[in-house]
């Protein structure tokens, strides 16, 4: 797949362009969508990135389509878990309702900024670095564990204690109240900060933490820079919506932790077992390649991970259903 600087161009160009709409449309009058409107956007980001990659079938064949599919529905799904902190973040800073599509959208732009230069880094460490798929699968191995693990700690106080959070509380004047959707208040004279500062830095600091599952976890599907980043950039275009679309419906989804977990193990082992097909550490089996499985295709990787998605959904919702009665 040639991937030339126009491509590349071209595509945070597309990009770029996709965000301006979002924004004049969705953010420039701060409201709070309706369960219409955010069905209907949801939908049409999901058939921007199925057209996307029905346009990648065409030019490059069904191999890095299905690579695309596979990290977008990856992407996708551990970016639900996304949702639940910012569902935290947005009340333990009482952001007013009609001002949260903002701070998400902005949010979400820094955490496009972001991924980009940690899918860059991830792809200069696999080029050049041996035993990146180890680290990479050892440390989905270890957050698929820690998703399995109750967590004790208050996150509320967690958001609040996040070291760039802050920073900005005690670097930036700011007020003490939101001034509706506003970044930027006057006052006596002189510009002051409002709290949709500090809670997009939240949003965006959050996301780092994110990032450094999602993207070691997309990469043991495809080692396609550019497929990494596109996948990724469709998973979070379409977050905003859809916060709105299943907010409600983020308590009822029960074993979604569970179901992240098992994706994670799944991947973490599949990048365990490539790294030891192309084993060059000479501390494992003399540097040579070790065969302990065959190759997991990233086709079979796919419906492992559609199946474990349905299954934690269904069982989630009909669990929630019996509870509810």
């Amino acid at each position: 797949m040639p991937l030339s600087s126009g491509l590349w161009l071209a595509t945070i160009t597309g990009f770029a362009a996709l965000i301006c709409a979002d924004f004049w449309l969705h953010v420039r009058g701060p409201h709070t969508p309706g369960f219409l409107e955010a069905t209907l956007w949801s939908l049409i980001y999901v058939v921007l990135a199925l057209t996307f990659d029905a346009i990648l079938w065409g030019i490059y064949g069904h191999g890095l389509a299905v690579a695309f599919i596979a990290g977008y529905v990856t992407e996708k799904s551990l970016s639900i878990d996304n949702l639940f902190v910012f569902v935290l973040i947005l009340s333990t800073f009482h952001v007013p309702d009609d001002a949260r599509q903002r701070v998400l959208s902005f949010g979400i732009v820094i955490a496009l900024l972001l991924r980009g230069g940690f899918i860059a880094l991830g792809y200069q460490a696999i080029e050049h670095l041996s035993w990146t798929f180890y680290v990479f699968g050892g440390f989905l191995l270890y957050t698929a564990f820690k998703l399995l693990i109750p967590s004790g700690h208050n996150q509320e106080a967690d958001v609040m204690q996040n070291p760039l959070v802050r920073l900005v509380k005690s670097l930036v004047p700011m007020t003490d109240s939101f001034r509706g959707a506003a970044f930027v208040s006057h006052i006596d004279g002189r510009s002051v900060a409002t709290p949709m500062v500090l809670v997009i830095t939240a949003v965006g600091a959050t996301d780092v933490l994110f990032a450094l599952d999602s993207i070691p976890a997309i990469y043991g599907l495809t080692e396609h820079a550019y497929i990494v980043f596109t996948a990724n950039a469709f998973a979070l275009l379409g977050l905003v919506q859809l916060y709105f679309l299943i907010g409600n419906l983020l308590d009822r989804l029960i074993y979604l932790n569970y179901g992240l977990a098992a994706i994670l193990l799944f991947i973490g082992g599949k990048l365990i077992l490539e790294a030891l097909h192309n084993n060059q550490i000479g501390v494992i089996n003399g540097g040579h390649p070790v065969t302990v499985a065959p190759d997991i295709s990233t086709s079979v990787s796919l419906v492992v991970i559609v199946v474990i998605l349905v299954i934690t959904t269904l069982a989630s919702l009909i669990r929630s259903r019996f509870r509810g009665h």
